[in-house]
C-alpha cells in the first residue's frame, strides 16, 4: 500500500468490532465473509468453536499480518462492512434494541475511522475499471482496424479480376466474413448459383434474407424476384441485395417495401471504417421505414 492512504490501528480495530457484532449467529456472519472475499478457504481455518469476537479477531489479524495473500480480501471487508445496512437478522434476538444500536454504532465509528481510506480505495477501483474498459476499446478497436485492413485488401483484389465466376466465389467467402466480424450470426453457408450468393444472418433481432450480385447493375426484375423470395421464405425478415455496381436507373418500385439495398460505395465506406456495417443496416432501414427509400448509400444517408 506503498501509493494509498495507511489503514491505521483504529481503523483495524474498528473492523474488528464491526464484524462482531453486525450478526448474531456466527453462521451468518462466515456467510457474509464468504461472500466478501475472494479467498474463501480462509474462514474454514479459523477457528468458530469460541465467540465471534475471537475468530474475527483470528481471521482479521492472519489478513493484517500477510497483506501479501489478503490485501484484496481485507479492503472488500471494510468496503462491505462500512456499507453494511440491514440489521434486520439481530431484530428477533433483540429484545430492547440495544444489539442493533450497538451494531449500528460500531459500522457507523468503522466508517468515521476508514472515511479517507474508503474513498481513495473506491476512487482507485473506479480508475482502474476506466482503465481498463478504455483499453479492451483500444485493444478490440485495433483488432478491428486490422481485420478491416485485411477484407479492404481482399475486396480491393476482387475488384481488379476478371474471371467473374472466381470473383463470385472469392464474394461469397468476403461477405461471410465481414458479418462474422460484426457479429451478425451469418447463418449456414452462402449459397453459389453464378454470381447469385443467398445467405441469411440476423441483426436486432430481425432475421435478414441476403442475396448478393457482382456482374452488372441489378434490374427491376432482379429486385422483384429478390423480394418474392424474401416475402414467401421469411414472415417477419427483411432482405438486403448487395449490388456492387448498384441498381439501374428503373430498378426501383414503390412495392418493394421487404428490403434494402447495399451497394460497392457501402462496401468501401465500412472497409474504410467510416460507417460500421451495423450502423449502416441501422441507418438504411430507418430511411426506408420513414421515407420509403430503399436504395441512398453511404454518401447519400
Amino acid at each position: 500500500m506503498s501509493n494509498e492512504k495507511k489503514l491505521s490501528p483504529q481503523a483495524i480495530m474498528s473492523l474488528k468490532e464491526a464484524l462482531s457484532v453486525i450478526f448474531w449467529k456466527r453462521e451468518d456472519l462466515q456467510d457474509f465473509i464468504k461472500l466478501s472475499i475472494d479467498n474463501k478457504a480462509i474462514v474454514g481455518t479459523i477457528n468458530w468453536s469460541g465467540t465471534k469476537r475471537e475468530s474475527v479477531k483470528e481471521l482479521i489479524e492472519r489478513m493484517v499480518n500477510r497483506q501479501d495473500i489478503y490485501k484484496n480480501d481485507l479492503m472488500n471487508l471494510f468496503l462491505a462492512v462500512s456499507d453494511f445496512e440491514d440489521f434486520t437478522n439481530l431484530k428477533y434476538f433483540d429484545e430492547d434494541g440495544s444489539k442493533t444500536r450497538k451494531a449500528k454504532e460500531a459500522v457507523a465509528n468503522l466508517r468515521k475511522q476508514t472515511i479517507g481510506y474508503i474513498q481513495i480505495t473506491k476512487e482507485q477501483e473506479e480508475a482502474k475499471k476506466r482503465r481498463i474498459e478504455a483499453e479492451s476499446r483500444i485493444i478490440k478497436n485495433k483488432s478491428l482496424f486490422d481485420e478491416l485492413s485485411i477484407l479492404k485488401n481482399r475486396f480491393n483484389a476482387m475488384v481488379i479480376n476478371t474471371d467473374y465466376q472466381r470473383r463470385g466465389f472469392d464474394l461469397e467467402k468476403f461477405l461471410y466474413d465481414l458479418f462474422l466480424l460484426y457479429e451478425l450470426e451469418p447463418k449456414g453457408s452462402f449459397k453459389n448459383y453464378g454470381e447469385q450468393i443467398d445467405g441469411a444472418f440476423t441483426f436486432q433481432g430481425t432475421d435478414y434474407l441476403l442475396e448478393a450480385k457482382w456482374k452488372q447493375q441489378v434490374n427491376r426484375s432482379e429486385l422483384a424476384s429478390f423480394c418474392y423470395k424474401v416475402e414467401t421464405k421469411f414472415k417477419t425478415a427483411v432482405g438486403l441485395m448487395v449490388t456492387i455496381d448498384g441498381v439501374t436507373s428503373e430498378a426501383i418500385s414503390p412495392d418493394f417495401k421487404s428490403i434494402i439495398i447495399m451497394d460497392g460505395t457501402d462496401i468501401v465506406s465500412i472497409l474504410d471504417g467510416r460507417i460500421s456495417l451495423p450502423d449502416l443496416l441501422f441507418k438504411k432501414r430507418r430511411k426506408a421505414i420513414e421515407t420509403g427509400k430503399i436504395y441512398l448509400n453511404f454518401n447519400e444517408l
